[in-house]
């Protein structure tokens, strides 16, 4: 890269001829700064965003010394022969304006890709011409980081907790003896510490119960699906995906890769705190998603809509959603760098309108929650953030939200804002190493339908940008999987027998015959049981009785028909209730009619396994004891 740096008194340009495929869109008018320290900098072929962050801290020290904080950064093709491709030279300009922004420096740059008319005058001191060349050999590579990562870490934040009278209380002062999960989330956030240190007890099970594993074929936090976790999981898509449909939304799809340089794409970057999955194609970088947010805002931008149509809800379950999280964060399904996330917009006309929606999806998910992985509100608890304005604005209605939780919440109060919302609430599911993580969250975005251009008529026939809702009412699938694993390892440790919900058990009734002369018998018993809808399988295997109940108890099979002799001269059958701990006579009518009675408005989907257990491989290498 080769720079030469003049300060200046003044500069005045002007916009005058697109010069390159990628120009940047600007409007053709003058321009003037005064007091500045002018870049003209050429980009080249070996130049990268490493080089851009090394070019600004070299500069901000010349500009201490010059007692200057203003910066034009002009590119300026004419100072090598060796120049970057259009692409690449723009990455790295956008990366040095980034840079100078961080380190707090008052930063312009000119279009890229314009011819520019320009007039300069130049300080007449010995300092005031400087030519620097910064060799990319000599810069070591840095993760890309975006600024909301940045702000996150110097945000300041004031913690409470809301009773449900809506009494803010200092996290200090809080007495919580009654509320032990509680306060192990608030310290949990407070501490901000997110690297685990230990095994967690789900990533035992689902090795265990051949659900997933790690990949080692792939990066990090990306994972295998066994077929019974195949099975799970596709089953929590279409019940969060049913529930929504029921809300109202409408279902689309959209593409899992982005045009870097797109312009409302490169600023949502910058403001959402996430690290990003990078792919060259050609002369183009994209980068992997890590929402539907950026295909759907697109889609609607396209979208002609008036007032009459709002809320408008829009939804895409994401296969899969990226995010390159640190690798000391990375375990299990707690926290992955690939993920399937449904992801719900709700675009309001305005602020009244945003709040009654919001209220209607918090109770959309707490019944997601409660209905398919059958976690109820002792197993998760509320947080909520918000800027201090928005508080004493609305107050009453956030107190409303914890009314309607009816318990106290973790409050996260910001002196300014920051990120592109204004409120923010998570259902966070405490695990057995008190790591708190997200399931179900909302927010209020009031800068996104402005930064994509997304726009209704309104009563009077004018254009106005309306406010977004974003919800994902149950959290990412992976981590549903998780919290539920999480949970029934506390049942077991309490005592209670852990168990998966039943319309989720990839087998929900194993038959085992006494001998293999009973086996066309009990093929028989399970087509009959198939055709309500029910998941059965037959343990034809060649071991004991003994061993085929043991296993199917590891497995944690909800109902098991031991079946011979007596059972064919007899109307009913025993049967080991898991849930109960009992064994149960039963005619095979009363049993299917229980299981379809607690599976009722559940997705079904039929056993992907081999029925006979004689057919079917081992996928897990997990050796249980």
């Amino acid at each position: 890269m080769r720079i030469l740096q003049l300060h200046s008194n003044f500069i005045e340009y002007k916009p005058i001829k697109k010069e390159a495929k990628i120009a940047e869109e600007c409007e053709k008018t003058e321009h003037r700064l005064e007091e500045l320290v002018v870049l003209f900098t050429s980009v080249e072929e070996k130049d990268d965003e490493a080089s851009a962050r090394k070019a600004v801290k070299e500069v901000k020290s010349s500009l201490e010394k010059l007692k200057v904080n203003r910066l034009l950064i002009y590119p300026y093709a004419h100072l090598s022969s060796n120049l970057a491709k259009p692409f690449d030279a723009l990455k790295v300009i956008k990366e040095m304006e980034r840079s100078a922004k961080r380190l707090n420096i008052e930063t312009y740059r000119t279009p890229f890709g314009w011819n520019k008319q320009f007039s300069i005058s130049i300080k007449g001191h010995p300092l005031a011409e400087q030519f620097r060349v910064i060799s990319s050999s000599e810069v070591k590579t840095e993760e890309i980081v975006s600024e909301a990562l940045e702000a996150e870490k110097k945000l300041k934040s004031s913690w409470f907790i809301m009773q449900t009278d809506g009494k803010l209380i200092q996290l200090e002062a809080f007495d919580f003896t009654k509320h032990i999960t509680l306060e192990k989330f608030a310290r949990y956030e407070t501490a901000k510490v997110r690297a685990v240190q230990q095994v967690p007890p789900h990533v035992i099970l689902m090795k265990k119960l051949e659900i997933a594993d790690y990949e080692p074929g792939s990066d990090q936090g990306n994972f295998r699906w066994y077929p019974k976790g195949s099975l799970i999981k596709s089953l929590l898509e279409d019940f969060v995906t049913q529930k929504v449909i029921e809300y109202g939304a409408m279902e689309v799809e959209t593409p899992i890769m982005y045009d870097f340089q797109h312009p409302s794409l490169a600023s949502y970057l910058d403001r959402f705190p996430a690290r990003q999955y990078t792919i060259k194609s050609g002369d183009k970088e994209f980068f992997l998603r890590f929402s539907a947010c950026f295909g759907q805002f697109l889609m609607v931008h396209d979208a002609q809509f008036s007032y009459r149509q709002l809320p408008l809800k829009i939804y895409e379950l994401t296969k899969y959603s990226f995010r390159r999280e640190k690798s000391g964060e990375l375990v299990g399904l707690r926290r992955l760098r690939a993920f399937t996330m449904p992801d719900c917009h709700s675009l309001c006309a305005d602020l009244d309108q945003a709040k009654k929606e919001f209220v209607t999806r918090f109770e959309l998910c707490m019944k997601t929650l409660e209905e398919g992985l059958e976690l109820d509100k002792k197993d998760y608890e509320l947080a909520i953030r918000f800027t201090k304005e928005f508080f004493e604005e609305n107050e009453e209605f956030i107190i409303s939200l914890v009314k309607i939780f009816d318990k106290p919440v973790l409050v996260e109060m910001w002196e300014n804002r920051f990120f592109y919302f204004i409120l923010k609430w998570e259902f966070n599911f405490i695990d057995n190493l008190d790591k708190g993580s997200a399931l179900s969250t909302d927010q209020i975005d009031i800068e996104n339908a402005k930064r994509y251009n997304i726009t209704y008529i309104d009563e009077k026939g004018e254009k106005q940008h309306p406010l977004i809702l974003h919800c994902s009412p149950s959290g990412a699938i992976e981590r549903c999987v998780y919290a539920m694993l999480e949970k029934a390892y506390r049942d077991q440790q309490m005592g209670r027998v852990p168990i998966l919900p039943l319309w989720l058990s990839p087998t929900q009734i194993r038959v085992i015959p006494v001998s293999d002369k009973f086996i066309k018998d009990v093929e028989k018993i399970a087509d009959e049981i198939e055709e309500h809808k029910i998941r059965v399988d037959i343990d034809d295997r060649p071991i004991t009785v003994q061993k085929k109940v043991r296993e199917a108890e590891m497995e944690w099979i909800s109902y098991i028909l031991m079946f011979g002799q007596r059972e064919i001269d007899s109307e009913t059958i025993p049967i080991r209730d898991r849930k109960t701990r009992k064994i149960r006579k039963m005619k095979i009518q009363e049993l299917v009619k229980e299981i379809n009675d607690q599976t009722r408005n559940k997705p079904f989907k039929p056993l992907n396994l081999p029925k006979f257990l004689s057919k079917r491989p081992r996928f897990s290498t997990y050796i249980s004891t």
